[in-house]
């Protein structure tokens, strides 16, 4: 068996699981090897009833306090028993399982361990693990079980017995870092970092493992990024365009000003189109800083130079968002060029005619979502491409939009905040330039951090809001990485919030498992205040404009990176009222109280990511990953900031050259940027 064998040729896996695992985008053995882990369950020391917190998983090693408890209802039969130590009582409860009351004896000496929760305002652990004896645990104390990402159907265990099957009658793969490189960074060899990142033995060997899994990973998205920039820096600029006085009129009847770094931005994007060379430019500013306005300057600059100019942006509500805003600026004042929107929802009779008028040069701006780089889609003149949160889109989608016109200018807008240390790096080949000011007429947020105490005072105060005519975000994070857990969540927390709010307050749920269609329908209704609170997970990071939005509020706010809650929080503050960000945390460690605390002074995204670079670190075993970033499948790039500055290091190197993915052309296995 090698890497390229179907995943149906390992042991154990039949014409069922194969299914499942294909679901999930595992198709031969080397899919099933790097299929890694989204965290290890690790059997740590027991620590005393007083210092648990809510939502972790924990041991407690103490005594049955007098007797076991069985529930009468036999739907879902409950054991419940009272574990005592020197420093408090803990309740303890198990589902289905009765015999528990013969052999949990009192005064008897166990150690217990499981999630602890919340309940009606005390801490309870939930269906945990029993060791007795007490020694047994000793066997697991400091092991790493693998967690896998699953779906529907799949178990842990099956997932962890086949890729165990794999690694014991795969070949071994070949080395693929040239040894120099390995030695000058103390790089582990790659088979053994793809037992040790599956199966450590302990910390060490699985810090090993990741470190190495990691650094091939950035290095070989650095190369490609650096092949594209040698691409550019070769493209002559065959969309060369002057100057225009009615971009200059339409900006001076604006209502507004733009702030000095917004005009500063836009000549530097005016020069490139201007220039020698094709423009290929990273505007990043921060939430609310205006990077939308620079673009639709941009589009009209090409459109006046009898150019078409589209832009792409990851949802349909926002595509429809940008169409609409830019058809009511042109009709407003006077502006002649016509505006087309194309998604993948529109009907068929209204696509072809799209398409038609964009092929004909009819329609001079085009507006959509991915039906831009459709096939079908013909453009008479691209002469700019304009990607929305570009990191939501991969190498190969922005360039198969650039290839529908001939070497268009490129334009890439993104509000993540990254610190210029690491943008420089990872957006490579593009030229970067910053928007970090705000508008003058935008309020301040105003940030609180508090715990689970304060939930039903938040309630209220999210109430009064709605009846002052605002709306809200509740954010859930998923407890497990599952598809049906995130849905349980959103749905439960909903049914719970509606009924707190009352028959007068509309309350909608969003998460990840809704079709696309599903999402737009509700964001839609959310947008017209047909939904006064949106219980949501992350979706909502890059959505949708509602500036009737005030209140942000984040469940277990510690579980979330600070680039991410920071993105979160971007979707109130955008009109005139002022706007509330809520962080909850369940969280007693000091450690998270400093991290949030960061968010609750700052609302500046650049100094919040340059302060969460500063508190990570090579110590930090399984950092927050700021998911929706980048999608690396191990990587991060704040975590790992040592990491990718080494692999930038290596891609500039000579040896370099003898790594297979050198002057690769066919980047379908890079999905960043």
């Amino acid at each position: 068996m090698n890497e390229h064998s179907p995943v149906r040729e390992i042991k154990g896996i039949g014409e069922k699981t194969e299914m499942l695992f294909q679901k999930m985008g595992v198709y031969t053995a080397g899919d099933l090897l790097r299929y890694y882990p989204r965290t290890y369950d690790i059997y740590e020391a027991p620590v005393p009833v007083s210092e648990l917190e809510e939502g972790t998983v924990a041991a407690v090693e103490g005594c049955v306090f007098g007797s076991v408890q069985v529930s009468p209802n036999r739907k879902l039969q409950t054991v419940s028993a009272l574990i005592r130590d020197l420093t408090g009582t803990l309740k303890v409860l198990w589902f289905r399982m009765p015999f528990l009351r013969n052999t949990l004896r009192s005064g008897s000496r166990i150690i217990v361990r499981g999630r602890v929760v919340n309940k009606r305002g005390g801490l309870v652990m939930e269906h945990p693990e029993i060791f007795q004896p007490v020694e047994k645990y000793q066997e697991k104390l400091n092991t790493m079980q693998p967690v896998y990402p699953l779906t529907a159907g799949l178990s842990n265990l099956t997932v962890m017995k086949a890729v165990r099957e794999a690694l014991e009658h795969i070949h071994l793969q070949r080395e693929t870092i040239p040894e120099s490189i390995r030695q000058r960074y103390h790089l582990c060899e790659y088979n053994y970092a793809l037992r040790g990142i599956h199966f450590p033995a302990d910390k060490t060997m699985y810090m090993y493992a990741r470190k190495r899994l990691v650094f091939e990973e950035f290095l070989e998205f650095l190369l490609a990024i650096r092949q594209m920039k040698e691409e550019k820096e070769t493209s002559v600029n065959g969309c060369r365009m002057e100057k225009k006085q009615e971009v200059d009129d339409f900006l001076s009847q604006l209502p507004f000003e733009l702030t000095n770094a917004q005009k500063k931005v836009w000549k530097e994007i005016r020069k490139d189109m201007q220039g020698d060379y094709t423009m290929s430019r990273l505007v990043q500013g921060d939430v609310g800083s205006g990077k939308t306005i620079v673009a639709v300057l941009a589009l009209l600059e090409a459109a006046c130079n009898g150019y078409q100019g589209a832009m792409m942006a990851p949802t349909e509500v926002l595509a429809r968002q940008h169409y609409q805003s830019i058809c009511e600026m042109f009709e407003k004042y006077g502006i002649p060029f016509r505006t087309e929107l194309l998604t993948g929802s529109m009907k068929a009779k209204e696509r072809r005619e799209a398409y038609e008028r964009i092929e004909t040069g009819e329609s001079q701006i085009i507006i959509g979502t991915h039906a831009l780089i459709q096939e079908k889609v013909n453009y008479r003149n691209l002469g700019l491409v304009i990607t929305d949160e570009q990191h939501r889109f991969g190498v190969r989608q922005r360039e198969a939009l650039a290839k529908k016109g001939n070497m268009p200018h490129i334009l890439v807008m993104s509000a993540t905040p990254i610190p210029r240390t690491l943008a420089i790096i990872i957006y490579g080949d593009l030229d970067l330039s910053v928007i970090d000011e705000l508008p003058k007429d935008r309020l301040p947020i105003k940030n609180c951090v508090v715990d689970t105490g304060y939930r039903e005072t938040a309630y209220r105060f999210m109430k009064k809001q709605v009846e002052e005519g605002r709306q809200c975000y509740v954010i859930c994070p998923m407890v497990e990485e599952s598809e049906a857990m995130e849905a349980e969540n959103v749905i439960d927390y909903s049914t719970m919030l509606s009924e707190r709010m009352g028959p007068e307050v509309t309350v909608g749920y969003l998460h990840g498992k809704m079709k696309q269609a599903q999402k737009d329908e509700i964001m839609e209704k959310f947008a017209q205040n047909q939904i006064q609170i949106l219980v949501s997970t992350t979706v909502v990071e890059v959505g949708i404009n509602v500036p009737n939005a005030t209140v942000m509020m984040v469940e277990n706010a510690e579980r979330f990176g600070l680039a991410q809650l920071h993105q979160l929080r971007g979707r109130v503050g955008r009109g005139a009222f002022q706007s509330y960000c809520i962080f909850m945390t369940a969280s007693r460690a000091k450690e998270t109280k400093k991290r949030l605390d960061i968010l609750n002074h700052s609302n500046d995204g650049f100094y919040i990511a340059g302060e969460d670079l500063k508190l990570r670190g090579p110590g930090d075993l399984f950092g927050i990953r700021q998911s929706g970033l980048m999608e690396f499948k191990l990587g991060d790039i704040f975590q790992d900031a040592g990491i990718l500055q080494m692999a930038a290091e290596a891609a500039s190197s000579e040896e370099i050259r003898e790594f297979p993915v050198y002057g690769r052309t066919d980047r379908d296995n890079i999905h960043v940027l």
